[in-house]
């Protein structure tokens, strides 16, 4: 199967947005792409770089606008697309949430953000309240897909769920990049601890990993902003880097997917075989210490 990425620059018009949103997807799809993903909050500049309650206004609801366009789009060329939307799900609860359509253009499943960062130019907890939908393996046509949104990448817990539900593909749309005073001392660091957790995520659950980035340099609250680091990669369930694209510039990435390899790498990496399932449950604790 091919899996198609979509990393684009965002501008302050939400229309455009779209519209070239819909111009990239097409394009996907004329290069045999069967399961597509856009980046995170890709309606918008990335919006939680200030604390602003008139921002709520950018939210939409689930179906809607968004998630309608590219219902649509799946139908037609009959592919699966997993839609990051700022969703309104009632008067004073929003989530940022992914919506997968498949191929017949029905939402074949909603995730909502498990994980909500509070960082610097990342106000995400002022915005989004957190998912209560829990982890999810959404079967499609082509592959069991795992939706998961940008912070999720960080955690093993939220890979492994997601693995172990079924998934055999996990879809990490991002708006992750550089505060620029920071670039020329750590930057490097930074995008490659990015890259190094997705891969152990393959490597540790024997699964594929498709991150899906943006690119530009966005400051909307004004100051120095976030320059996002692009970078969207597709790595196999050893962690082998199969495509990447670039830092700056917008691509659309077709790639090749062969999920056999799922088989063969676990039978020789048996790592959920071996997994000690009776000494875990300390796991569901915020910390381990004397007095448990």
């Amino acid at each position: 199967m091919k899996t198609g990425l979509i990393q684009m620059g965002c501008s302050v018009d939400s229309d455009e947005n779209l519209a070239r949103a819909v111009a990239k997807v097409e394009e996907a799809t004329k290069s045999g792409a069967q399961i597509i993903c856009l980046p995170e909050l890709f309606r918008s500049q990335y919006f939680c770089q200030r604390e602003d309650p008139a921002l709520f206004d950018l939210a939409e609801s689930v179906p809607g606008p968004t998630t309608e366009t590219f219902s649509k789009i799946a139908k037609k060329h009959g592919v699966t697309i997993l839609v990051s939307v700022f969703e309104r799900r009632t008067a004073g609860v929003y989530h940022n949430s992914l919506v997968v359509l498949n191929e017949q253009g029905e939402m074949a499943g909603l995730y909502r953000k498990m994980h909500i960062p509070d960082d610097p130019a990342y106000y995400e907890k002022f915005y989004f309240t957190p998912g209560d939908k829990g982890f999810q393996a959404i079967k499609t046509t082509h592959a069991t897909v795992g939706p998961l949104i940008c912070w999720d990448q960080w955690y093993p817990e939220a890979a492994r769920m997601t693995a172990l539900l079924g998934a055999e593909i996990l879809f990490y749309p991002t708006a992750i990049g550089w505060h620029p005073q920071e670039k020329a001392e750590e930057g490097q660091a930074q995008r490659d601890a990015w890259m190094t957790i997705q891969r152990s995520h393959a490597i540790a659950n024997g699964v594929f990993v498709v991150a899906v980035n943006r690119v530009g340099h966005e400051a909307p609250a004004g100051g120095d902003g976030l320059e996002f680091w692009g970078s969207s990669f597709v790595c196999d369930p050893f962690g082998g880097v199969l495509a990447q694209a670039s830092v700056e510039e917008e691509e659309t990435l077709v790639v090749d997917i062969d999920l056999t390899r799922i088989e063969v790498v676990r039978r020789n990496w048996p790592f959920l075989r071996d997994r000690r399932i009776d000494a875990y449950e300390g796991m569901t604790k915020r910390f381990l210490d004397e007095a448990d």
